[in-house]
Parts: C-alpha cells; sequence; structure tokens
C-alpha cells in the first residue's frame, strides 16, 4: 500500500513539474525605441528612410507562408513549401514544428544611382548573446538535399523519382522568392526573403543588423560610402503546462 502511494506521489509531482515552451510570433518593438529614421506598420513591418531610400523588414509567420504557398503547404512533411513544415503537426500536443526564422526584405532606392545590400551579411543577435547569420540559397539547397537520398555529390543529387522532383520544386521557389544578391538601381524596388535558423526556445528580444549597405560608388565601381541598419523585434516566450496553462517567463 505505501509503495502504490509512493508511485502515485512521485506520477502527481512529474505531472505538476512537466512543461513545454512556447514562443509567440515575432513583433517589433514601439517606434520610439527602433532609433531615428525608423517608422513601424500596423503590419509589423519596421521601415528604415533615408531621404527617398526605403529599407524595410517584417517577420514572416508560418501561418502567412502557408497560406502565401498554399498549393505546396499540404502535403505533411513532404510539403514543397521551403521554408515551413507544411501543415505537419507535433503528436499529442498538435503544435506546428517550425523550419526557419524568415524576414521579408523589401528595398526602395528613389534616391541614389544605384544602392547595394548584401543580403550574406545580415545577421540576427538577440539579448541573451545569440547570434544566427542569414542563410544563404547554396545552404538551403544542400538542406533539403539530404532528403532526397544517396547520390553521387557535386549537383547530381542522384535519385530520381518523387523525392528529386519536391527537391527542384523547393529550390525552384527559393530561387524565386529569397531577396536576390543584386544591386538596386534608381527607381528600382526589390523584395524577397531572409532565412535564418529557428530561433531558440529562449530567445525574447532580437536585433536585424543589416550592415554595410553601399549607397554610393566612386567612377570605379568601388564602395564608398554605406550606411549600417538595425530594427529591432521582440517576443513572449514562456511554458505550457499539461492543465494547459501558459506561462510567460519574459518581463
Amino acid at each position: 500500500m505505501l509503495k502504490c502511494f509512493t508511485l502515485l506521489l512521485v506520477g502527481l509531482l512529474f505531472l505538476g513539474c512537466s512543461y513545454r515552451y512556447y514562443a509567440e510570433d515575432i513583433k517589433p518593438v514601439s517606434e520610439a525605441e527602433q532609433g531615428a529614421n525608423k517608422t513601424v506598420a500596423d503590419d509589423g513591418t519596421v521601415s528604415y528612410r533615408q531621404a527617398r531610400l526605403e529599407i524595410s523588414t517584417r517577420p514572416m509567420t508560418d501561418e502567412e507562408l502557408n497560406r502565401q504557398f498554399s498549393a505546396y503547404s499540404n502535403e505533411g512533411p513532404d510539403s514543397r513549401n521551403p521554408y515551413t513544415f507544411g501543415n505537419s503537426t507535433y503528436f499529442r500536443t498538435g503544435d506546428t514544428p517550425q523550419r526557419f526564422t524568415v524576414f521579408r526584405i523589401y528595398v526602395s532606392n528613389y534616391e541614389y544611382p544605384k544602392v547595394y545590400l548584401d543580403p550574406k551579411k545580415v545577421y540576427i543577435t538577440t539579448s541573451n548573446g545569440r547570434k544566427y547569420y542569414a542563410l544563404r540559397r547554396e545552404q538551403l539547397s544542400i538542406y533539403y538535399r539530404r532528403y532526397v537520398g544517396s547520390g553521387t555529390g557535386g549537383n547530381d543529387p542522384g535519385t530520381l523519382g518523387n523525392a528529386r522532383y519536391i527537391w527542384q520544386e523547393r529550390d525552384g521557389i527559393l530561387r524565386r522568392t529569397m531577396f536576390p544578391d543584386e544591386e538596386v538601381f534608381s527607381a528600382q524596388e526589390n523584395e524577397g526573403f531572409l532565412v535564418f535558423k529557428p530561433l531558440a526556445p529562449d530567445v525574447d528580444e532580437l536585433t536585424v543588423h543589416i550592415p554595410d549597405v553601399v549607397v554610393r560608388f566612386d567612377y570605379k565601381g568601388d564602395p564608398i560610402e554605406d550606411v549600417d541598419v538595425e530594427m529591432h523585434f521582440e517576443r513572449e516566450i514562456g511554458r505550457i503546462y499539461p492543465d494547459g496553462r501558459k506561462v510567460a517567463t519574459n518581463k
């Protein structure tokens, strides 16, 4: 009898202490906290303006990405949407796993002959010391190539059939929708996605750094003037207990 009571007590203690982490969607901090020359729109876009040059960033949710690529997001883990796990869910909890952290970047240049924002240089820092660099399309292509199966290396994944078709579809979407690595000439606009690894569950404050945006070039085409842009975001993080309670752990 004592043994049964002890086991029951241990079980209740375990149940009371068990939890899983959660993180709400990323949102910008207030306009007053963003710094000079920045505005915050109702849809969560943070815009930096220098005369008629505009650089904007907006965090994308998995739900938005699944809607944008709705035809490619309904096949579970085999969904061809390269930015999410589609309509996959975790067993028991029903939560959707996050594949990447994605920001939409927009550049509008009506001020300079040309500007250049190098997407490879963009990175995220967090209030607890983490750092995330933007992933290149080539890195994402290699990441997805592992799902194809055995191959011969190089650019040949080595496997035909449905797995290769899914890989090619994902790679094609990345080519069309990631922020292009190219100059933005006068009266032109560019936009696309920047992709980062998923943020750790303890990240609640983050800054997107867009360094060395070249706004002037000399007669040889070498950079002579650039600007650094920072945009600040936050999210609620916390714990979900077995009874459904959500307790935020950040201030």
